[in-house]
This record gives C-alpha cells, structure tokens and sequence, in this order.
C-alpha cells in the first residue's frame, strides 16, 4: 500500500527525541547531561559503563540514567556535537516512556501489534530531519567530521553508529520495506560497512539488488522516538518478510511515524529523526571491518564480548547527510541494558502473542533476561490449572523456542515467581528443579553467530557457527505438589510511615 500524505486529520506522531528528553528531564534520575570534555574514543562508552550501561557489561557496572555528552572533544563546532547515550537502558525508563508500567511492557507491546497503523508522508519542508543538509558531492564533505561517532572499545575496528535504523525497499516491490538496527563502522568520508546477521530482511533486499548488478538505495536513521527502535526490533515471524516495522511504533503512538522524502536518492527517511545519512548499499563491494586499525576486533556485541572483525562487509557509500539544528548523536553501550530492552520486550511480546494463542491463559507474563541481551535467555511465567497443564509447561517453551528463533534457553516458573528478579528465579530453580527430570535437550538448532560457543571449535557436535543445543528448564512445582511448595506468607503491612525517605511521591521504592 502506497504511503499517504499527512493530513489535518492524520498528522502523523510528532514524538521524537527531543519530546523524550523532555520526558526523562521532567523525571527525577533519569536522565544526566555533562558537560565535562569527553573523548569519543572508548573514553564516552568507558564513563557510561559506571554511570548507566548495566546488561553483559564487564563489572562494575549499574543500571542509572540516560546521559548527555554535551562537550565531545573535536566535534566542539561540528553540526552535530552531542552524543547521547542509555535512552532505553532502563525497563523502568522504556515503561515511562511507552506510558506502560515496566511489569507490563510484554502487553503493551503485544498489543501494538494488534493495533499497528502505517507511517504517513509529510512534505520536506516539514521534516525536521532536513533543516541541514549536506551532499556527499561537496568537496569538503567528510562524513567523520560530521558525527562524533564513538567507539566503544580501544580495541574496536573503528567509530561505530550503533542506533542507526537502516529502512530499505524491495528493488523489485517498493511497497515492501524494512526497518533493522544493523551496526555500522565508518570506514572513510563516505563510507561506512554494514554487518548483516543471518536472515535479516534488509540483506535479502540486498542480494535481489545484487543479483540485478543494482545499488540499494537506503537511509539511516538516528536519534528517534524510542517506540520506533523498539518496534523494529520484531523478527520473523512476528512480522514477516516485507512487514514494515514502522506499523507498530504506529501502534504504539496511536499515530503513523512520519516520513519524508530523501534530498539525494529514491527512499523515505524518518522525518522527525536527529540525523539520517542517505546512501546506497553497493553491489559487489565489500570491506574489511578493521581496515583502518587493523585491530582484528568489531566492537562489543550484545553477548558480552568483542567480536571479530569481519573480513569482508558490505559497503553503504554515503550521498548525504541530513539532521537537525543542534542535531543530537544517539548511541549505546553495545553489550548494555539498553541492547536488551530493543531486543528482548519484542522477542517477550512475539513468545506471549503467540503462546497465548495456542495456550489460552497458560502463559502469564514473558522476560527476555539481560544475561542473554534480550535473545539468548527467556523467562516464562505460567499458571498451572490442572494435572494436564504440567506437560503443557514444554509445550509452552517450545511456542517460544519456534517464534524465536535466536532463543537459546528457555526458563518455566510458576506464577508466584517474580520473573524479573533474577534471585527469585534461581530460588525456584533451586527448589523445584531436578535436572535429569526437569531438562529438556533440544540439540543442531539454529541459534546465533555472535554466540562464541555456538561454533565447532567449542562442540564438535555443532554443525556450523550459529547451530545450538537449546535447553528448558522446567523450574515449575508438579501440579499435584502444589500444596506442598506454598511459599512462606507474610502481613500485608504498607512501610512508608516507618520509613518515607525511602519512598518517591508515588509510593515507590528509592
């Protein structure tokens, strides 16, 4: 269906970053701007990690607000000069800003999909995206000079965007049009490469492109709404090749986001984001990833560690760049919190959506845990009505291990388990887990290359790198048990006369 113009009526979604920012500022300890010199060199990710960064972080590391770089060493007069790190570092700060209470974001995101609605096209005379505008054409253009683009590490192959939302079209149907957050090293003036997971529909785009001897046009969006990172980071089958994910940060805000069109080549760009860089993705060309350092590292992936430099990457060769006044440089800590909320409350609302379906009311709430950066580790919460119900806790595991593919290990609790709180979790496992009963094996699966133990070299019995073993942990009490595991109860007493300094105005825990 072709795009629709933005009308009185329709106007499309006007959140964006800087509403957001407004959001968190108006909200005690959650959001914190410095502006102490920072250097963009591993210095910026190095400071957020005790500040905010939280996931598979190498310890120390704490979850805290999201924070402003307002003074980046080198960019002091560059068109855009602040880095912005850790928007989505916080359940509790995604649930403020999704209006959704954090135990609820599954739902809440469930119910977008259900709800989904269509971007809208405005006019780009009417697209803050574009009130700069640079072509890759002049001279001068130096895409470095550009962006404070960061590095997380020293040991990275190069400056990385790390939250830019890549939108591309089918070459053969521009009605098909994808939106995936993919990483992306600068490599020059005008290039940057882009590393493309197994599977993702932007490749496939790629490759038709490819095969034609064609470019793909596409652009890359950065400094967005959070509920269109977010809800781009659905996968199949949730939403299927061609699926716009756009439709539900469209259900989300319960309007379309707005799109404008490209000033230098044949694509859409977000018209509210910060800074979007338009380019195409050429055929046969590829790069090594550390070509300019040749340190033989990516960058820090979701897992918790530094990859390896790819040896051979896609090239995007840039032919503008467009952004805001004042535009602000979005990024994250890649192995931190904020990597696990784009990509885990997805993956929840996918497992829920679709166990709901094929096990009414069995499936009570879903946790893509931190410890797998929202991919590898799921949580499920179940409430058992009958003796039949205990062989449905397998069944349950294996909805979720189906709808997403990337799950590595699946964990069952009963409904009186706080799944989010991790030492409750490993109390039932602890409790009412036995292992050469409770295990199931579900062995040359596919999983997840960035995973370093799914490769040969770790199990022999692996196939190729990105094939798993998957295991459920049935950590639920037997149905005709359940008398026998009630947990110890204690007086409903409210503390805050005993102790209000220990309480926001909301009644909530400091």
């Amino acid at each position: 269906m072709p795009l629709k113009l933005a009308t009185t009526e329709n106007p499309g979604s006007n959140w964006d970053l800087r509403k957001t920012l407004d959001v968190l500022a108006s909200n005690p300890g959650q959001f914190y701007e410095t502006s102490h010199p920072v250097d963009p060199n591993a210095e910026l990710a190095g400071v957020y990690r005790h500040i905010g960064a939280g996931g598979t972080v190498a310890r120390p590391t704490r979850l805290g607000p999201a924070m402003m770089f307002s003074n980046v060493k080198g960019y002091e007069q560059a068109p855009a000069s602040k880095v912005l790190v850790g928007v989505m570092a916080s359940r509790k700060r995604v649930g403020l800003l999704l209006d959704s209470p954090a135990n609820k974001l599954t739902q809440c995101m469930s119910d977008a999909i259900d709800n989904a609605l269509p971007p809208v096209l405005v006019p780009q005379a009417q697209a803050p995206c574009q009130e700069q505008v640079f072509l890759a054409s002049d001279p001068d253009f130096d895409l470095r000079k550009l962006l404070p683009a960061p590095t997380n590490t020293p040991e990275d192959a190069g400056p990385f965007l790390c939250l830019g939302l890549v939108l591309g079209s089918d070459p053969e149907d521009s009605e098909k049009t994808d939106v995936t957050i993919h990483r992306l090293c600068v490599q020059g003036k005008d290039e940057l490469s882009i590393f493309f997971a197994p599977g993702r529909h932007i490749d496939a785009f790629r490759q038709q492109a490819e095969a034609q001897g064609k470019p793909l046009p596409i652009t890359v969006n950065m400094g967005l709404d959070p509920a269109i990172y977010i809800g781009a980071c659905f996968e199949a089958p949730t939403t299927p090749f061609g699926y716009d994910e756009l439709h539900i940060a469209g259900g989300l805000r319960g309007e379309g986001v707005q799109l404008t069109k490209a000033v230098s080549i044949n694509q859409h760009a977000i018209a509210r984001a910060e800074i979007v860089i338009e380019g195409e993705i050429l055929p046969n060309v590829r790069v090594r990833e550390d070509q300019n350092t040749d340190s033989g590292h990516a960058m820090p992936e979701f897992p918790g560690y530094c990859g390896p430099a790819n040896p051979s990457l896609p090239v995007i060769k840039v032919t503008a760049v467009t952004m805001r006044q004042g535009a602000i440089l979005q990024t994250l800590v890649g192995p931190g919190e904020e990597h696990t909320n784009l990509a885990g409350i997805p993956t929840e609302a996918s497992i829920f959506n679709a166990a709901e379906k094929a096990l009414p009311g069995f499936v009570k709430n879903v946790y893509a845990h931190t410890s797998g950066g929202g991919k590898f580790l799921a949580v499920l919460q179940v409430q058992k009505r009958k003796a039949l119900d205990d062989a449905m806790v397998n069944q349950a595991a294996m909805i979720a291990l189906g709808v997403y593919r990337e799950l590595k290990n699946v964990i069952v609790v009963d409904e009186d388990v706080d799944l989010f709180d991790t030492d409750d979790v490993l109390w039932a496992m602890q409790t009412r887990y036995q292992g050469n009963m409770d295990t199931t094996f579900v062995a040359n699966v596919a999983g997840h290359v960035l995973d370093p133990s799914q490769q040969p070299e770790y199990n022999p019995a692996i196939s190729s790198r990105g094939v798993s073993c998957k295991t459920v942990f049935d950590c639920t009490v037997p149905f005709r048990l359940k008398a026998h595991f009630t947990r110890a109860s204690f007086m409903d007493v409210d503390p805050r006369p005993f102790a209000p300094e220990l309480f926001d105005a909301n009644g909530n825990r400091l």
